[in-house]
């Protein structure tokens, strides 16, 4: 008996840690399908601006001065429609023509701007690149997202002459903040909730979301736990976030910008629950089934002055700005003959 019940129990452990070990192998072969992209980061110095460079960082400084002056909300409405009438006058000086798509708030009556860059072969296909021009209450919003706010002025600009096979529509969202944040009312919900009523194809689209401070700084780049074990603690680099359903989007993105790009860059796609990761409106877009991404330089897992009166104009890294809209710029090129 004593025998029988030894061998019972001994089988009883080997099964136990069989299972343990495809709990483990399971949880690594999550990991990996999250935090698992193609190419390599780039790790050397960064090149010289060019003269082209140059100027255009002095475009995205005058953008971010002019738009983030002061906190810009329902709440502050004179400067929440400077803002919409220096990125409308922005986008109509650079060829487009301006559409406002218009809803009510509160009793308040706000806007998204958006112009578009129609496709050639196949034009029912849209890829939008977004933006948010609202601060959040007590705060200039200069890095959040000002920052994105520019770069979108600027690849608008940038591609105008451009002849892509998709059309690519340039969107600058209000009510992004709280308390409109995952509400009916936040304009990103607007849009998209809209799109998919005209049914739309939006093949990809992505949120540039608070993206011009960068640290070479060690211990200068946090995570929510445990991602701070995949990825470096130096703050350099731009961040590409998606969900499980976006994964495709992210590979084919990040693989482009690599390629493209001069530039630092990691990328994730991981559940909605962890946190940060459906922090923009890259959100609004998943929620109407759409694929969506979220570039960002990871908010306040980095920037010190996120969501207060100290994110001011002199906080953005006006360079590392200029270096990532340019990159992105070339990658959105490249993507759109593979999207």
């Amino acid at each position: 008996m004593t025998f029988r019940s030894g061998g019972r129990n001994e089988s009883m452990r080997v099964v136990s840690w069989l299972v343990v070990a495809l709990i483990a192998v399971a949880i690594a072969a999550l990991f990996w399908y999250m935090v698992g992209i193609p190419g390599r980061s780039w790790s050397s110095s960064l090149p010289p601006l060019s003269d082209d460079d140059r100027a255009l960082q002095e475009r995205l400084k005058g953008h971010i001065s002019e738009i983030a002056s002061s906190e810009r909300n329902v709440w502050k409405l004179d400067r929440l429609e400077a803002a919409a009438l220096h990125i409308e006058a922005s986008l109509a000086g650079a060829g487009y023509q301006v559409r406002s798509e218009e809803y009510e708030s509160g009793g308040t009556a706000v806007r998204n701007v958006l112009v578009e860059l129609k496709g050639t072969s196949r034009a029912d296909e849209i890829v939008v690149v977004g933006a948010h021009y609202d601060s959040v209450h007590g705060a200039p919003g200069a890095n959040d997202n000002g920052s994105g706010v520019a770069a979108v002025i600027e690849l608008a600009r940038a591609l105008r002459q451009w002849m892509p096979t998709h059309t690519w529509r340039f969107v600058l969202f209000v009510n992004e903040e709280p308390p409109f944040f995952r509400s009916g009312e936040m304009g990103s919900q607007v849009h998209a909730r809209g799109a998919r009523a005209r049914n739309e194809r939006i093949v990809a689209m992505f949120s540039l979301e608070t993206i011009g401070y960068y640290s070479q700084q060690p211990g200068s780049q946090h995570y929510p736990f445990p991602l701070g074990l995949f990825y470096p603690h130096r703050g350099d680099f731009l961040a590409f976030v998606a969900n499980l359903g976006s994964r495709a989007l992210l590979q084919q993105t990040i693989s482009a910008f690599r390629e493209e790009a001069a530039f630092p860059s990691e990328g994730i796609a991981a559940p909605a629950f962890i946190p940060g990761v459906d922090w923009s409106d890259q959100r609004s877009f998943w929620e109407q089934g759409y694929r969506a991404l979220m570039i960002t330089d990871t908010a306040l897992y980095r920037y010190p002055y996120y969501h207060t009166a100290q994110d001011t104009p002199d906080k953005v890294d006006y360079e590392r700005l200029a270096r990532v809209t340019r990159a992105l710029e070339r990658t959105f090129r490249t993507l759109d003959a593979t999207l």
